[in-house]
């Protein structure tokens, strides 16, 4: 498969099909072309690009450290990197409306389908960790309703995401998850539900769609994600996949190595990899216009 040169519009209209479609979309979570593309590959049908692990990637916590175009940037090289459409973390919107509006445009013309914005105060820190801050109600508004204005694709799908149910209480989580689906937002996102019963209660008490936020060791139970499609959720994302997977892997590497100073044994040859890349596209590309069949 050949680097994608999809425009943000066909990505983010293949996304709203899928959304369109019965049942709850299922996007792992990536934090770099490598995850985006073994999605793929795996035969899922959207990715995930996870803040979280976009931050621990360039050596940070989860806390906020990375500015607006460092996340940018790598929602784009995931983009380009797979056919699939990415939904993006957009972490707080980067400031006021203005920054909001800027950061629409940005994703946007990096050809994601999507993102979510949410209502923590900057420096934001990840939903399932203590010691969170909220926005107001009408902050929160203001800039779901500049994020709407800003698009200029309207297939572009705008998540609203609320940690008010670890802030404050799961009633303020519903009552900002619904205002801002009424200011234009596509889809709900309510951070960090505490038990099952909260993660039923959400889709049936929002009005409009709703993505679930599975999160291992974090502050909602695991459960199958069958039972989560059929208590009305839409869309579900695993951000940490990925990234626990990575970091297991290399541990068990490290130690084997330094236990048996050889270097672990792995299944295929170098070039098996890279044709995992598009090498063999990329070859073919070479040759074409070495023989002169790619002249015009």
């Amino acid at each position: 498969m050949f680097m994608s040169t999809s425009p943000s519009a066909t990505s983010a209209a293949a996304l709203r099909r899928l959304l369109g479609q019965p049942g709850m979309l299922i996007a792992p979570g990536a934090y770099d072309g490598i995850g985006a593309r073994l999605i793929e590959q795996a035969g899922f049908s959207a990715v995930y690009m996870t803040g979280a692990g976009t931050s621990l990637a360039r050596g940070f916590p989860d806390f906020g450290l990375l500015d607006m175009g460092e996340m940018v940037a790598n929602a784009g090289v995931m983009a380009r990197s797979v056919s699939l459409p990415v939904i993006a973390d957009a972490d707080t919107g980067y400031g006021n409306e203005l920054n909001v509006t800027r950061t629409v445009r940005e994703y946007e013309a990096r050809g994601v389908a999507g993102i979510h914005i949410e209502d923590q105060v900057s420096p934001k820190r990840c939903g399932h960790l203590d010691d969170k801050e909220v926005v107001s109600r009408d902050e929160f508004i203001s800039k779901i309703r500049a994020a709407v204005a800003a698009r200029r694709n309207p297939d572009f799908l705008l998540i609203a995401r609320t940690d008010a149910r670890a802030v404050l209480d799961l009633d303020e989580a519903l009552w900002r998850a619904n205002a801002a689906l009424a200011a234009g937002a596509d889809m709900a996102f309510v951070e960090a539900a505490q038990t099952l019963e909260e993660v039923a209660a959400i889709p049936k008490r929002v009005q409009g769609p709703c993505l679930l936020n599975v999160v291992p060791g974090g502050r909602t139970p695991i459960f199958d994600l069958r039972e989560a499609e059929a208590m009305g959720y839409k869309l579900a994302i695993l951000p940490g996949l990925m990234i626990k997977a990575a970091i297991e892997a290399g541990d068990a590497a490290l130690a084997e190595l330094r236990a048996t100073h050889r270097a672990p044994a792995v299944s295929g040859t170098v070039a098996q990899t890279f044709s995992r890349f598009g090498a063999d596209e990329w070859n073919d590309l070479r040759r074409r216009f070495q023989t002169g069949a790619g002249k015009a």
